[in-house]
């Protein structure tokens, strides 16, 4: 073999070698590259679970509780039994009261105070009138409690606990509201939309679940679909609309 082939040869030996190094050497560290990306996706994954909720009905749910229902009537010491003004009161409050449920009522008269008298006389006229709206008589429940002063006119206090939906209450300041760096809701934002919310719920239970369908009127569908069919318009709707077709 000449000079030549043997330095010829000998290069490309150590060529081959240089690559095989230079391959084992990579391995390691492609394999430490796709470890570290993995971990960094597992560390961000955490972090979007663990944040905190930003959602106003997270952070004032409404929820269904009993609550206590109440209200002061005043009586004046020259009364004579239950007032006009009283009375509508009264038969406002007892609007809410509900029938099936029969909670108890409970009316709490002064002791002790200026208008003992005319307030034991007007208490007899609220039962009554609770009666006459429909609470039952073994459900009305007449107490006293001791006026804090013997010369004050200290009013009825008429009572029931219902069930109502509600949240908690508004006006929790905990942070700075212009401490807006990471660009969240402050923690009040929502509460008084969700109170008005829950205040304007009829029946607590429709956020629990759907009522039962009432009865279909299978004549008026009828008539309704007989309309529909005949690509016409109804009476009631022309009789109630602003519009001349």
């Amino acid at each position: 073999m000449s000079q030549s082939a043997l330095k010829a040869r000998t290069v490309a030996t150590t060529m081959r070698f240089g690559r095989s190094q230079i391959c084992q050497r990579a391995v390691p560290i492609l394999a430490v590259a796709v470890a570290a990306l993995l971990a960094g996706c597992a560390q961000r994954d955490s972090i979007t679970v663990g944040a905190i909720p930003d959602d106003y009905r997270t952070n004032h749910p409404i929820v269904i509780a009993e609550k206590n229902q109440k209200i002061d009537l005043p009586v004046g010491a020259g009364d004579r039994g239950m007032t006009g003004s009283q009375r509508d009161t009264l038969l406002g409050f007892l609007d809410g009261y509900d029938r099936s449920a029969a909670p108890t009522l409970t009316i709490q008269v002064p002791s002790g105070s200026a208008n003992e008298v005319a307030a034991t006389a007007a208490s007899r006229d609220f039962a009554r009138l609770a009666v006459a709206s429909g609470v039952k008589r073994n459900r009305i429940v007449v107490t006293s409690y001791q006026s804090v002063s013997a010369e004050a006119s200290a009013p009825i206090r008429v009572a029931y606990i219902s069930v109502k939906a509600q949240t908690d209450k508004c006006g929790r300041w905990p942070e700075d509201l212009v401490e807006t760096s990471e660009n969240k809701h402050y923690a009040d934002f929502g509460c008084s939309y969700q109170n008005n919310l829950a205040a304007q719920m009829a029946n607590p239970a429709d956020l629990i679940g759907p009522r039962k369908p009432s009865t279909i009127d299978a004549e008026n569908r009828g008539a309704v679909i007989d309309v529909y069919r005949a690509r016409g318009i109804s009476d009631e709707f022309l009789g109630n609309s602003e519009v001349t077709y």
